[in-house]
């Protein structure tokens, strides 16, 4: 494993490069950029998990922290911006191209929750992708629409970022929020009880997922343009390369199931597949063996069948 860093405009992304065992750096190897979820950062499921378990199979994997999060650089800080991270992967795309280890022809991308939304977005401009991944993959656009499910929630948010923003230009402080209860005690007072709420704050808020590069802070000012974000537009014309999704048969609010259905009727790929889990939940998918090794005895081949 070896940290790494490279540009997106005129900051650093910061990144983790893992290696196949027995790596001759006189060999080309496939590589395979592996993308965090929202909340997260590359060292927890999408590097830890999924990016160490393919390179164990022998591809070179790259997972980076967002621009604007974890340890890359770009301010302002805690921002989640949906065309600020697609251009993330074509700039890890960049980097990788420049290793001499590296087969240029044999470059894939895994997503994982939105990070797997942002992958298959990112695949369809981005041609260098050869073969797609998504595991419990959310279109966030559609996240940040639904809120509480009443018809005019995305216009209620956007009048209230609208309303911060003028407060921040007129000298108020950013405002901070979290992504999810900062830990079991505030979610159990706020009455939140669905699965993938309960579980994100076990992930995120406790030694199991917990890491200091995901905070669980969120710039809210900066989310207008995630409300207007489909990862899923285009998708029936341009996300054409072979395609892989998966997704756990518990379903919660965070909406993967159904995205993950949604992507793969949209998907213009000849050859794609659809993979249900069975007893898994969202957040299942991102760390416990019992499902992740499901997972990845379908992605591993999948990989080699596209990358090889």
């Amino acid at each position: 494993m070896k940290t790494v860093k490279f540009k997106n405009k005129n900051w650093e992304v910061a990144a983790i490069l893992q290696f196949p065992e027995n790596f001759d750096e006189n060999q080309k190897y496939p590589a395979i950029v592996c993308a965090h979820p929202i909340n997260s950062c590359k060292e927890q499921t999408a590097g830890n998990v999924y990016g160490k378990a393919l390179a164990d199979a022998g591809f070179i994997t790259l997972a980076f922290d967002a621009s604007h999060q974890g340890e890359s650089d770009g301010e302002p800080r805690f921002l989640e911006d949906p065309a600020t991270r697609v251009e993330d992967f074509r700039c890890a795309v960049d980097y990788l191209t420049t290793l001499a280890f590296i087969d240029k022809n044999k470059i894939g991308v895994l997503g994982v929750c939105g990070g797997g939304g942002y992958a298959a977005n990112a695949a369809m401009t981005e041609r260098r992708f050869k073969a797609v991944v998504t595991v419990v993959g959310a279109n966030y656009g559609r996240l940040m629409r639904e809120g509480d499910l009443s018809a005019d929630t995305a216009i209620k948010t956007l009048e209230t970022i609208a309303d911060q923003r003028t407060a921040e230009a007129n000298g108020a402080e950013p405002l901070i929020t979290v992504y999810v209860a900062p830990n079991e005690e505030a979610r159990v007072q706020a009455g939140l009880n669905d699965i993938d709420i309960v579980e994100a704050v076990d992930y995120y808020t406790t030694p199991r997922g917990q890491h200091p590069n995901s905070p669980n802070k969120l710039l809210f000012s900066g989310l207008a343009p995630a409300v207007a974000f489909d990862a899923f537009h285009l998708a029936d014309h341009l996300l054409t390369q072979p395609l892989h999704i998966v997704i756990g048969d518990k379903v919660g609010t965070f909406g993967s199931y159904r995205d993950g259905f949604e992507l793969f009727n949209k998907a213009a790929s000849k050859d794609k597949s659809i993979q249900i889990v069975s007893g898994a939940s969202h957040y299942d998918l991102y760390d416990i063996p019992e499902y992740t090794s499901q997972a990845l005895d379908k992605i591993i081949p999948f990989f080699k069948k596209h990358l090889a």
